[in-house]
């Protein structure tokens, strides 16, 4: 007989589902691995109420499944009366569901706690379990301090501030987890923390039973996708759209653009135009993936490692990428 399986509190900032953002589907994925060695008890932030479709995804990897409520308003309240706090681990603060929280532990009483991303960091710090194990996912202290360069010029003071403020919290709350998890070398070595050998590398992977080579007519030359209103897709967008395709269309009169993915911006949606074309969510990416020749990912201020790529790679396209991009993956050119 087996013995019963541990009971593991998962806290993350954002509902993990649909899988739209990189850290969704990252967070999905964990639980769906983890599930097979410990009784999942999920606690997640939402700025709605979930949905069914969202709890059906999830139910088949957890014990119990509990969510959140924390507006958008009160989110934006929070960036401007709490000072204490980097604003983006401000945002996800909420008294109600900390409360929330409390009230599940005391019921379920966890043995470990498995932090997703420092946003839910001032959450586990609360909880009484003795094993707490944190993912990082990426240097978020690092992509703030790279995202200065793609700024407006009034708007740089205050994101190199907000680098600082995430860096130093990133050291102020290493010492609460016995492990550190985060997505890639590259990260790793932009922690801002002096014991960065004690951070275990967990990358991304792809599901190859999903993603693989499929046909279907290619109507585009070039795609560019992932989630449309975070910030270094938007400047990967643009320079897609306004850098590479006007000197491609010199050579190639006839090359069109392909921009898929979520909640597209309204920096991105006035990109479209004759050869250019914003698709917005897609129920199935991979369809854009197989109707483009090729899949670019000029990304300018990349950290963590980019789906995309992976997705491109499992599918036969072929991938034009930055280095900066490519660090994480360590692809060779010409495979």
């Amino acid at each position: 007989m087996n013995p019963p399986k541990k009971r593991l509190l998962f806290l993350t900032s954002r509902f993990p589902f649909p899988l739209e953002k990189g850290d969704k589907l990252r967070a999905y994925h964990l639980i769906r691995q983890l599930s097979d060695h410990f009784d999942i008890i999920l606690f997640a932030l939402s700025p709605t109420k979930t949905t069914l479709a969202q709890l059906k995804a999830l139910e088949p990897y957890c014990h119990s499944i509990h969510s959140s409520t924390i507006t958008r308003t009160k989110s934006y309240q929070n960036m401007l009366l709490i000072r204490n706090l980097p604003f983006q681990i401000a945002y996800f603060q909420s008294e109600k569901s900390m409360q929330d929280l409390d009230d599940i532990v005391l019921k379920t009483q966890p043995d470990a706690v498995f932090c997703h991303l420092i946003r839910m960091a001032e959450y586990a710090r609360r909880v009484p379990a003795g094993v707490k194990v944190i993912d990082y996912m990426d240097a978020f202290s690092k992509g703030m301090e790279r995202m200065k360069s793609s700024t407006a010029w009034w708007r740089q003071p205050f994101v190199h501030r907000e680098a600082e403020a995430v860096a130093a919290y990133e050291q102020k709350v290493f010492g609460d987890f016995g492990a550190h998890f985060i997505i890639s070398g590259q990260d790793k070595d932009l922690m801002p923390v002096q014991e960065k050998k004690s951070i275990d590398i967990v990358p991304n992977g792809v599901d190859l039973s999903y993603f693989h080579p499929i046909t279907a007519t290619r109507k585009y030359t070039v795609m560019f996708n992932g989630h449309m209103a975070y910030p270094p897709n938007i400047a990967s967008a643009v320079y897609t759209a306004k850098r590479i395709m006007p000197i491609l269309r010199k050579k190639m009169p006839e090359a069109n653009l392909l921009i898929a993915g979520a909640e597209p911006v309204r920096e991105i949606r006035r990109l479209e135009n004759s050869f250019t074309h914003i698709s917005g969510w897609m129920d199935d990416i991979r369809l854009a993936f197989a109707e483009s020749s090729v899949m670019v990912a000029p990304m300018l201020i990349s950290i963590g490692l980019q789906n995309k790529i992976l997705q491109a790679m499992a599918m036969g396209i072929p991938c034009v990428i930055s280095t900066l991009a490519n660090n994480a993956i360590g692809a060779t050119p010409g495979k």
